[in-house]
């Protein structure tokens, strides 16, 4: 529908014109962002005001992608006719959080677009704000139902009974409005994540990338896989992809088969909880990497350590929960997916002593956290691996019994056991006559 350029401004506070799509257009978006909004129109010359147009009405497309991809937001444009030629009206809203491109942070100063001095940049960063509280321009059309009706299945389950069974009459909207998924009438990330038919056309790089290497390097891989959609399709297609990956036997019991998976599936599923519920998803330009070699799986998480933690945190089993995104945290509690907060670390070392595995490794590299579940300890010999599975499937393993199955002395065996006590991979117990070992789980 043809327009003027007066009617088109007329109602912006601020307005910015430029005659075509380039790198000072994406400045001033961040700068508007990053200050009180604004108005960009795109075919104009900024001096003349002349109506010089577009070389394509295509264009209208390719500044959304860039505005996804380079700086995680998704302005309204639209496209407007001048006459005989088209223009672009990209109308930016003050953002909650600070919107950088390529690492740098721009604000408006009078009329000018600014580069924020380093000072100028840390104070916005140091917004006390939840990447997952923060509104978008999604709507309820965006949500999965389906997604929707399966959360509030797990979550009324009476077994779990984390939500009141009147939550089944609930609309989506009155649901996500008990859930705080809605804020000042409008979506946030958190319901676009948990419950979005497609996040990712929004949060671009928000999926998981599983990759299966021959060996214990990354010179090979043999199988690559990249997991999308909300956060309950991404656990479940996720858990599966990792399942492909694994090996699998099985023990007959009692005529009874069960399966033992080369890692137990509590701690995969909970560092695959751990990695969807703290991925810092500022950073629109990082994927969760999980990568499984011949001896170790090898989870990876953009960002630090939130709320003040530190790796030795993570080893006292009793620390306490600080989630980086609270609201996405709740729902999945809800779901019955974790049990209590902060006792996923204690469940998944829990799991791996007992499979006989040693305990998750945690590391902070590459502005990023890593999680690492290896198959065997490091610096012990084969006698020590051999009392290890027995006591896996036993219980408990003695002196004499050490002897035995290792055919070895008595000294051989009184000092191996009293390593394995000083690594703290297994627990002395009862007294010198009823002495045994177990797993320090």
């Amino acid at each position: 529908m043809e327009t003027s350029l007066n009617k088109l401004v007329a109602e912006c506070s601020t307005v910015e014109y430029k005659e075509k799509d380039n790198e000072a257009l994406y400045e001033t978006i961040s700068a508007f962002s990053n200050t009180n909004g604004g108005c960009i129109i795109v075919g104009i010359q900024d001096k003349t005001k002349e109506v010089v147009g577009l070389n394509s009405t295509d264009i209208q497309s390719v500044i959304a992608n860039k505005c996804v991809d380079l700086l995680g937001i998704q302005p309204d444009i639209q496209l407007h006719q001048i006459k005989d030629k088209y223009v672009l009206k990209i109308m930016v809203e003050k953002s909650s959080n600070p919107i950088q491109i390529k690492g740098k942070y721009y604000k408006r100063i009078g009329d000018t677009t600014r580069l924020a001095s380093r000072e100028e940049a840390r104070k916005m960063l140091l917004k006390d704000t939840n990447w997952d509280s923060l509104n978008n321009n999604c709507t309820l059309e965006d949500i999965d139902v389906d997604s929707v009706n399966f959360f509030i299945k797990l979550a009324t389950n009476e077994t779990k009974n984390r939500l009141a069974q009147e939550v089944k009459t609930y609309s989506v909207e009155e649901l996500f409005k008990h859930l705080d998924l809605i804020i000042d009438g409008k979506l946030t990330n958190a319901a676009v994540m948990l419950f979005g038919k497609n996040p990712q056309k929004l949060f671009k790089k928000a999926n998981v990338r599983i990759g299966l290497f021959k060996g214990n390097d990354e010179d090979l891989i043999i199988g690559d896989k990249v997991i999308s959609g909300n956060l309950f399709n991404q656990f479940k297609e996720a858990e599966t992809a990792i399942k492909s990956f694994i090996k699998v036997k099985y023990n007959i019991k009692d005529f009874v088969r069960e399966e033992i998976w080369e890692y137990p599936l509590v701690a995969i599923r909970e560092a695959l909880l751990n990695a969807l519920i703290h991925k810092d998803y500022f950073d629109n330009n990082s994927e969760i990497q999980i990568k499984i070699f011949d001896d170790h799986i090898w989870f990876y998480n953009n960002g630090d350590l939130f709320g003040g933690l530190t790796i030795e945190d993570l080893k006292d089993l009793h620390h306490p929960s600080r989630p980086r995104n609270p609201l996405i945290m709740d729902v999945i509690y809800k779901a019955g997916y974790v049990e209590q907060f902060g006792t996923g670390i204690k469940r998944m070392t829990s799991a791996c002593i007992k499979q006989g595995l040693p305990a998750p490794e945690f590391k902070l590299k590459n502005s990023g956290f890593i999680l690492q579940i290896n198959k065997k300890y490091n610096n012990i010999n084969i006698r020590q691996e051999n009392a290890i599975r027995y006591i896996t499937i036993n219980g408990d393993i003695t002196n004499s019994k050490y002897q035995e199955i290792n055919t070895c002395s008595r000294d051989v065996s009184k000092r191996d056991l009293k390593k394995l006590v000083e690594l703290k991979i297994l627990k002395t117990q009862g007294d010198k006559k009823t002495l045994k070992y177990i797993l320090n789980n």
